[in-house]
């Protein structure tokens, strides 16, 4: 007896249009955070070579932190205006104009005479730089909301994996860095990273299709000022709380590794790169490891920001009192940086999933820009206090530069805590849907 099989019917013309789209946006989503990855390996490989390579040239710890200036005061523009031109232009547009930026960023560093390497020309160098990395990584985020889907517990996941990996990517990128000028020196070094950021650039112009979301030519630049009260205070906790990690860590600690300790360019290259390797692998771990420690298993809140804010701050300060007595310096500096760098990161995942919990669909990538420009303000305060403090506290004692630094980052980090107190204790009645949707209005 023969069984006859009756067809499947096909689906219908909606769900395979429907399906067709969401196989779309993420095929798009993987490029954009292939491009972001490259991006962000060629920036922390940049900051290591810039930093070293200057500071071995006799630089001051001032002088030094005043390189990264433009990049830090750029990228704070840039998070500004980004968020608009990602809204009216759409995300595509956004991510193609910085990985060409960075592309002139590694050009004026690799083809410039050695006469032109001096403090001016290499901040406009970094200011394009600055300028590179966060166009890319406001394009990023902003996608995370369109494949996300409905479901917050899958926001959150996919928001800390994609923070997490991006992070350990800049970790490898410090080791580059510090690598490639050990072995082969500045200007070669620039062309090797330009190379690597043109393939990339080549490779998603290529296979990228159609558009990263839809543009709204009705956006308007002053929309890019959040009216949402939680978006706000959410920016102004984060202002402090990158602001406590650069005040020590971006110019300070490289130069405490190798002035006070005497480690070699590649070996506090190295650490950085494990460190923030380790720091972006807690943070994609993130979901799990807080939930279990959440009531009812729910996604965190305020109250989650505010809590982790201030048992941050006991880190910084334990290090500093070590370093005060003299408690075995190069063990407490690195054994207290480790264990900093696994609270910040549930700090800073937390808040890379509230932000995006907080705005809606319609304003992603306008509040994702604002938040942004938020850390970058941040991070220019801390660059520039790291390089000053450092700078007074050398003159005090042996490891006063680094003590004056880690007690302000003590300082940032309580008001960061401070602030977030201020933040809604739930997020979903807050949040509309999340939904495939476009980032116009």
């Amino acid at each position: 007896m023969t069984t006859t099989r009756t067809p499947q019917a096909p689906a219908p013309l909606g769900e395979t249009e429907a399906l067709a789209q969401r196989q779309t946006n993420l095929r798009n989503y993987v490029l954009v955070t292939f491009a972001y990855w490259a991006d962000t390996l060629t920036d922390g490989a940049i900051r290591m070579l810039v930093l070293f390579y200057f500071y071995q040239l006799g630089f001051t710890p001032l002088q030094v932190a005043s390189l990264f200036l433009f990049y830090e005061i750029f990228g704070i523009l840039t998070n500004l205006f980004g968020g608009y031109l990602g809204a009216r232009f759409g995300l595509k547009t956004t991510l193609f104009l910085g990985l060409g930026t960075q592309m002139i960023a590694l050009s004026l560093l690799a083809f410039a005479p050695p006469s032109l390497l001096v403090v001016p020309y290499v901040m406009l160098a970094q200011a394009f730089s600055g300028i590179a990395k966060d166009l890319t990584k406001m394009s990023s985020k902003s996608a995370v909301k369109l494949v996300a889907g409905e479901t917050q517990g899958q926001l959150y996941t996919w928001v800390s994996v994609l923070t997490g990996s991006k992070n350990a990517i800049k970790g490898v990128g410090f080791f580059l860095g510090a690598l490639l000028l050990t072995l082969i020196g500045f200007q070669l070094a620039m062309l090797v990273l330009a190379v690597l950021v043109l393939t990339a650039l080549v490779t998603t112009a290529l296979l990228m299709r159609g558009d990263l979301g839809t543009a709204n030519k009705k956006a308007k630049f002053t929309q890019m000022f959040s009216h949402n009260r939680a978006v706000n205070m959410l920016a102004a906790a984060r202002i402090f709380l990158f602001g406590a990690r650069d005040v020590w860590f971006v110019v300070a600690l490289p130069i405490f590794f190798v002035s006070v300790l005497g480690w070699d360019f590649w070996l506090a290259g190295g650490f950085m790169a494990a460190w923030t390797i380790g720091y972006g692998v807690v943070q994609a771990a993130t979901p799990r490891l807080i939930r279990r420690r959440v009531e009812g298993n729910h996604e965190p809140d305020g109250r989650t920001a505010t809590l982790l804010a201030f048992g941050l701050a006991l880190f910084p300060a334990a290090i500093a009192l070590a370093l005060m007595n003299a408690v075995a310096p190069a063990f407490s500096v690195v054994t207290g940086l480790i264990v900093f760098g696994i609270v910040f990161a549930f700090n800073s995942a937390v808040h890379s999933y509230l932000i995006l919990a907080y705005t809606d669909s319609d304003k992603v990538a306008m509040n994702v820009g604002f938040y942004y420009m938020a850390n970058a303000m941040g991070r220019l305060a801390g660059t520039v206090l790291s390089g000053l403090l450092y700078q007074i506290g050398m003159n005090l004692s042996t490891y006063g530069g680094l003590i004056i630094c880690l007690w302000a980052s003590v300082a940032f980090v309580l008001l960061a805590g401070l602030i977030s107190l201020l933040l809604p204790r739930h997020t979903a009645p807050r949040t509309r849907p999340i939904a495939l949707g476009d980032l116009g209005e």
